[in-house]
């Protein structure tokens, strides 16, 4: 079961300790009681949004979780072949052909 994602003032938090303070990953994870690879994922979220510290002013809760947290996009899923539904249709009706090989 996924955990429950990080409020943004406690990632905003994990932002002030690394860049404001100069805590290392483990240090924050001690002091915010998240675990090590938490840390480091949001970190990672930040460096590829291109976050430092201080944040922008007009940047608001709403707006930085769209750039830590991305949605994912309906191109993800037009990137998948289109399978050939009669061609699978005829080889699940052979005998011991189950989804499970295709």
């Amino acid at each position: 079961m996924p955990t429950e994602r990080l409020s943004m003032r406690r990632i905003r938090d994990l932002l002030r300790l690394k860049y404001a303070q100069g805590f290392s990953e483990r240090a924050i994870a001690l002091s915010l009681g998240l675990g090590k690879t938490t840390v480091v994922g949001y970190l990672a979220r930040a460096r590829l949004a291109g976050l430092s510290w201080p944040l922008a002013p007009e940047l608001d809760d709403d707006s930085l979780k769209l750039l830590l947290l991305p949605s994912p996009t309906m191109r993800s899923r037009l990137d998948r072949p289109v399978p050939d539904w009669a061609v699978m249709d005829r080889e699940l009706r052979r005998p011991d052909v189950t989804r499970a090989l295709f």
